[in-house]
C-alpha cells in the first residue's frame, strides 16, 4: 500500500507549475489587472516615461539634422553603403516577431500559458515595427518622396521597381503591421468594456466606451469576437515566416559574398523569434516584479520562454555553422575570404562577441535553475539582445567593407548621429510601452478569467499536458 501510495503521489504531482497561482477567482483576477490601469499613476512611472521622452527628443534632433543636411552625417562611405539604418531596421523587425508568434501560433496550438504574456507581446510588436519603419524611410535619402514606393495610380504613370527588395519590404512590413494592429485591437475589445464599467472619471468612461465598440458580452458578441480572433490568428501565422523571409531577401538576392546564401530565409526567421523572445523576457521579468504580477506571470511562463529561447538559439548557432561550412565547401575564394575576414579581420571582436552572446551564453538555459530564476533568465535575454544586434552589424558591415577590389576597401563606424538615431528609437519604444501599460491592460483580463477555473484544486491541467 505504501508503495502504491507513493506511486500515486508522484504520479499526481504536476510536471509543470500552474499558469495561474492558486487562490485566485475571476473577480480577483479582474481586480488586480484593472488596478494597474485605474489606480493613481506611480511616481516611478513619471520618471521612467520622462527619461524615455528625452530619448525621443534625441531621435527628433537626429532626424531634423538628417533632413537638413542629408545622409552624409552618417558614417557611410564608398564600400559601406549600408550602415546603422539597415542594421537597426532588421533588428527591430526581428524583435517584433515574438508578439505574433505568441498571439497567433500559440493560440492556434491551444497553448494557454501564452495568455499572461500575449497582450504586451502584441503591443511590443506594434512598437517595434513603428521603430523599424523609421529607418527605411530615412535611408532612401528623400523621405518626403517615400510614397513613390506604393503602387498607386498617378498622373506620371510611375510604378515602383518591383525587383527592388526595398519595395518587398514595404509590402511585407505594412501588411504585418496592419494585421498585427487588428489582431491586438480585437483582443482588447472585451477588456475595454471591463475598464469602461470600472472607470471612475467621465473622460475615462467615454474613452474606454468608445474603444469597446458597444461591447455588452452577449452570446452574439462572443461568437463574432471568437470568429474574428481566429481568422486574424490564421492570417497572422504565415506572416511570422513571410515577413523576415522577405527581409532576408534584401541580402540573399545580392551577389555579394556573405549575403548570397540560401540559408538566410530560415536562418533569419529563427533569429527573429530568438531576438523577439529575448525582448519579451526582458520586459516580462521587470513588469511582473514592479506590478506584483507573479501570480499571473509564473515560473511556468519563464520556463517555457527559456525553452523557446534555447531552441531558437540552437537553430541560430546551426545557421552560423552552415554559413562557415558552405563558404569552405563552395571552393569560392571570395566566400572563404569573407569568413576569414570575419574571424581574423578588423571586426574580429564584434564577431567573437556575437558568438559569446548568441551561442555560448544561451547554453546556460539547459539548466532548470537558470530557466526558472528571473534574474539569470533576464541576464541571458539581455546578452541575446546585444548579440542579435551585433549579428546584424556583422552581416551588413563585414560583407561590405572589403569587396572584390582591395583598392576600395575601407572601415565603417557609426557617427554620433547614427547612435543618436538608434538610441532615440529605443526611447520611442520605451515611451510607447510606458503609455501602453499605464492606459491599457497589459494582461488579457477575460482570457485569464477563463483559465482560473482550470487551475482550481481537483481540476486537471489543460489537455496539452
Amino acid at each position: 500500500m505504501k508503495a502504491s501510495e507513493g506511486f500515486q503521489t508522484s504520479a499526481a504531482k504536476p510536471s509543470q507549475p500552474p499558469v495561474v497561482a492558486p487562490g485566485h477567482s475571476p473577480g480577483s483576477v479582474t481586480d488586480q489587472i484593472t488596478a494597474v490601469v485605474l489606480s493613481q499613476t506611480p511616481r516611478w512611472w513619471w520618471v521612467a516615461f520622462g527619461f524615455s521622452f528625452l530619448l525621443v527628443m534625441v531621435l527628433l534632433r537626429a532626424l531634423t539634422k538628417l533632413l537638413f543636411e542629408g545622409t552624409g552625417i552618417w558614417g557611410l562611405n564608398i564600400p559601406v553603403g549600408w550602415g546603422f539604418a539597415i542594421v537597426n531596421f532588421v533588428w527591430w523587425i526581428g524583435i517584433g516577431h515574438a508578439g505574433t508568434l505568441i498571439s497567433a501560433i500559440l493560440l492556434l496550438l491551444r497553448q494557454e500559458w501564452r495568455t499572461s504574456i500575449n497582450r504586451f507581446a502584441e503591443a511590443m510588436t506594434l512598437f517595434a515595427v513603428a521603430c523599424a519603419g523609421i529607418f527605411p524611410l530615412i535611408h532612401v535619402g528623400r523621405p518626403w518622396l517615400a510614397y513613390w514606393l506604393l503602387p498607386y495610380p498617378n498622373t506620371m504613370d510611375l510604378w515602383p521597381q518591383f525587383r527592388s527588395p526595398l519595395v518587398w519590404d514595404v509590402f511585407a512590413v505594412s501588411t504585418y503591421a496592419t494585421v498585427s494592429l487588428l489582431f491586438w485591437y480585437v483582443g482588447l475589445i472585451p477588456d475595454m468594456a471591463t475598464l469602461r464599467d470600472r472607470a471612475q472619471g467621465q473622460f475615462a468612461k467615454i474613452a474606454y466606451g468608445f474603444l469597446s465598440m458597444g461591447w455588452r458580452g452577449s452570446a452574439t458578441h462572443w461568437h463574432n469576437y471568437e470568429t474574428a480572433y481566429l481568422l486574424l490568428a490564421g492570417l497572422a501565422t504565415p506572416l511570422v515566416v513571410s515577413v523576415h523571409t522577405v527581409v532576408s531577401f534584401d541580402f540573399a538576392v545580392g551577389q555579394l559574398p556573405g549575403w548570397h546564401a540560401t540559408i538566410f530565409p530560415p536562418y533569419f526567421v529563427a533569429g527573429a523569434i530568438f531576438a523577439g523572445f529575448a525582448m519579451v523576457i526582458t520586459l516580462a521579468v521587470p513588469l511582473r516584479s514592479i506590478f506584483g504580477l507573479k501570480d499571473f506571470i509564473t515560473t511556468r511562463h519563464l520556463q517555457n520562454m527559456g525553452k523557446i529561447l534555447l531552441a531558437t538559439g540552437l537553430i541560430v548557432a546551426y545557421g552560423y555553422l552552415v554559413e562557415i561550412f558552405m563558404a569552405w565547401y563552395s571552393g569560392n575564394w571570395f566566400e572563404q575570404f569573407m569568413i576569414l575576414n570575419r574571424i581574423q579581420g578588423p571586426y574580429q571582436k564584434q564577431w567573437m562577441a556575437l558568438l559569446l552572446c548568441n551561442v555560448l551564453v544561451p547554453q546556460l538555459l539547459w539548466f532548470h535553475r537558470v530557466r526558472s530564476s528571473p534574474v539569470p533568465l533576464f541576464l541571458v535575454a539581455m546578452f541575446v539582445n546585444v548579440g542579435m544586434w551585433l549579428e546584424r552589424f556583422v552581416i551588413v558591415v563585414t560583407s561590405l567593407h572589403r569587396d572584390f577590389l582591395p583598392s576600395s576597401w575601407g572601415m565603417y563606424s557609426g557617427t554620433v548621429w547614427d547612435w543618436a538615431t538608434f538610441v532615440g528609437t529605443i526611447g520611442l519604444f520605451l515611451a510607447l510601452l510606458f503609455l501602453f501599460i499605464r492606459f491599457l491592460p497589459m494582461i488579457s483580463i477575460f482570457e485569464m478569467r477563463t483559465i482560473v477555473p482550470k487551475q482550481a484544486p481537483g481540476v486537471a491541467e489543460e489537455a496539452s499536458e
